[in-house]
């Protein structure tokens, strides 16, 4: 996630990083050099070829139905984004509630109270290795004892290994007469929100938009671009080589920024900062029942946090 101060808006107009300008700047220059292309060769079509010389009108409509398909492609996109942060923002209320509620329901068992925060801050952080398809033993090892982190790590889903662990740490504490049943149902409605929110997420991750809607977009806007200065070079001529890149610039902009924010748990600066949040989540947890937080929060770099 990009995190960087307001800038006055002349200074945006010069920013670099944090814009998508460095990933479509190889597709531009084909654009670029077709615009210098079809204003050199202007003169010789127009003469050997008037008939079927192209010019404004087709782009406008074309340009018209193109926006209209971007910004739907964009608001899916962003809907998934904001769901995905959505879920995040649930599973924080729901680690803090459950561990709010040990911590009431069980005063006197400090060792309960600090192994349920230390298995929530694990389990944020297991979420997000499995979202991103990385290894979470190192973030484990230091939350997990042993054996429950060889359970865990052999789990094919760790999340879900790890809020086994925490119904059975309650249940157990319900048998030793430290809980009592109406509020271990209430514990178990917060265990229930936070499967909630991690199947939700998951179903996010391994349901991404159709591939064929995502190249179909980028051969139209390609497409679109490449034939655009030839469209301009006969009624403005070599301002094409001005116009047509920007017009360019913008969907091809539009068409990057769709592909990154449609999966909200990469490692992309627009994608969501999913270790910020879990550092967020366990420092939250572990402040209510007076543990010590096993992680430091992640650097910001280049304004980008992860």
């Amino acid at each position: 996630m990009i995190v960087r101060p307001h800038l006055h808006w002349f200074r945006l107009l010069f920013v670099w990083r944090g814009s998508v300008l460095p990933y479509i700047l190889t597709r531009l220059l084909p654009v670029l050099a077709v615009s210098v292309a079809s204003v050199l060769s202007q003169d010789w079509w127009m003469s050997a070829h008037a008939a079927s010389a192209l010019s404004i009108p087709p782009f406008t409509l074309m340009g018209v139905a193109l926006a209209i398909f971007l910004g739907f492609r964009n608001s899916v996109s962003y809907d998934r984004y904001w769901e995905a942060r959505k879920q995040w923002g649930n599973l924080l209320i729901a680690a803090r509630s459950l561990t709010r509620e040990v911590a009431s329901f069980a005063p006197e068992a400090t060792e309960l109270q600090r192994r349920v925060a230390r298995t929530l801050g694990a389990f944020a952080y297991a979420l997000k290795h499995q979202l991103r398809s990385t290894d979470p033993r190192v973030d484990l090892a230091c939350r997990l004892d042993a054996d429950v982190l060889e359970q865990v790590c052999a789990a094919r889903f760790p999340p879900s290994a790890l809020l086994l662990c925490l119904a059975r740490d309650i249940a157990t504490a319900q048998k030793a007469g430290q809980i009592s049943d109406l509020q271990l149902q209430a514990l178990d409605r917060n265990l229930n929100l936070l499967t909630e929110a991690s199947g939700a997420c998951e179903r996010i991750a391994n349901t991404p938009i159709p591939y064929t809607y995502r190249v179909l977009m980028n051969r139209t806007v390609v497409v679109y671009c490449l034939l655009l200065p030839i469209g301009l070079s006969t009624s403005i001529g070599w301002l094409t080589a001005l116009v047509a890149p920007f017009i360019a610039y913008t969907f091809l902009a539009l068409d990057v920024i769709g592909e990154q924010i449609e999966e909200p748990f990469g490692k992309e600066p627009n994608d969501l900062a999913l270790a910020s949040m879990c550092h967020g989540i366990e420092v939250s947890v572990c402040e209510l029942v007076g543990e010590t937080p096993r992680g430091t929060a992640p650097e910001v770099v280049d304004y980008v946090v992860t």
